[in-house]
């Protein structure tokens, strides 16, 4: 698509975007609260419950180098259709699952059929004009980070009042309801390329060698959301050890955390005019000192509101990175955006899953002291290859 030719897309379809992207990109989110329910009801011993997290991110990474980079080759509401309608199944088998290895299984396709929402990112992409992108970018990605935040609260709440079985067939029934929505509203969009599927994929591995800005920044935002995953993990499993809180009051908390959201906006403009290297460094500085606070707020003060205000710090430098991210590498190949920003979130999503995947162990043997010192290090780790990589 020549963006010459492109014209802004009306606000209403915009706002179709971002809650399209909060609605699916929940499924991902629902289970990180619920670990502690989940669990004990599929039999998964407690120093292993964050696979049910780490397996979800695990699907989703595949999916981002397997399924996304479709949106370069196939029609883009045909594909989506598909992709939402492909996530009610694993919904459902999560559901009703009664074992381990049923509900592990489903955790993985869910993660699997949840990209779809990274085909809506760079259709907002294709649709925006050159000088709007990082607005218009913004704009979609705080309705996905709405929806990451608040699927914490409302899954707990769900939980609470129906169960946490309720809270997967819940979203089954909104997946449905989207699919229809998105059918009728989006419009038709074919990628100029002729690539087989295969070729598709082969040139994905290529990918992150070829390009160096592609390279870097998944780097920063894998160490940033590997501390975002590593930090909601765990806070729910303080909350209710150490704070004594119900799945009401991690919902609470969590809505707190929804504030963060409104950052990506802002540092989709800053990122427009040019600001993205000194946003990735406060970003990364941002996500280092909330974990300062958390380890403050969480064992030498006891103070929840310290905690509050060390998550929204946290949020903030997590989506601000993740925009600065995308702003730089959509605009470098039109043509490849689906592909550069399948390998660029497949790679955010390891260091995620890495992120989840530790948190257990980590909790279970050095407690919240042992989070909050991983969460330091991997920022200024971050910080360390920013300052060879961009010098």
């Amino acid at each position: 698509m020549n963006d010459t030719t492109v014209t802004a897309p009306k606000p209403a379809l915009v706002f179709l975007l971002a809650a399209s992207c909060g609605i699916i990109v929940a499924n991902i989110y629902y289970a990180q609260p619920l670990v502690g329910l989940i669990a004990p009801a599929i039999g998964i011993e407690a120093h292993a419950a964050s696979l049910i997290v780490t397996l979800t991110q695990l699907g989703y990474a595949a999916g981002l180098l397997l399924l996304v980079p479709l949106g370069d080759i196939i029609e883009n509401r045909l594909l989506l259709t598909i992709m939402v309608v492909a996530a009610i199944p694993p919904l459902l088998v999560a559901a009703f699952a009664q074992s381990a290895g049923v509900f592990l299984a489903a955790a993985g396709a869910i993660g699997l059929t949840s990209v779809a929402v990274q085909m809506l990112v760079p259709l907002a992409a294709n649709l925006a004009p050159d000088h709007l992108r990082g607005r218009i970018v913004g704009t979609v990605v705080s309705g996905l980070l709405v929806g990451v935040l608040l699927a914490r609260p409302v899954a707990s709440l769900v939980a609470q009042a129906f169960g946490w079985r309720a809270v997967f067939g819940m979203s089954a029934g909104l997946m449905l309801a989207l699919a229809v929505v998105l059918r009728a509203t989006l419009p038709r969009l074919q990628p100029n390329s002729t690539h087989h599927y295969v070729l598709l994929l082969v040139s994905l591995l290529k990918l992150p060698f070829n390009t160096p800005v592609l390279r870097h920044r998944a780097v920063y935002q894998a160490a940033a959301f590997g501390c975002f995953s590593l930090f909601w993990t765990a806070v729910p499993l303080l909350l209710m050890q150490d704070f004594g809180y119900s799945q009401f009051g991690i919902a609470m908390f969590a809505l707190v955390g929804a504030a963060g959201a409104a950052m990506a906006p802002v540092a989709g403009r800053l990122a427009d005019r040019g600001y993205g290297r000194i946003g990735t460094i406060t970003a990364l500085i941002s996500i280092t000192l909330s974990f300062g606070l958390a380890a403050w707020g969480g064992l030498a003060v006891h103070s929840v509101v310290i905690l509050a205000v060390a998550c929204v710090l946290l949020d903030c430098g997590v989506q601000a990175n993740l925009v600065f991210g995308q702003r730089a590498i959509f605009a470098l190949a039109p043509s490849m955006r689906a592909r550069l920003n399948g390998v660029f979130l497949a790679m955010l999503f390891l260091g995620g899953a890495l992120g989840s995947a530790i948190t257990s162990p980590i909790f279970t043997h050095y407690g919240w002291g042992g989070i909050c010192a991983a969460g330091v290090v991997a920022p200024l780790l971050a910080l360390g290859y920013f300052a060879l990589a961009e010098r």
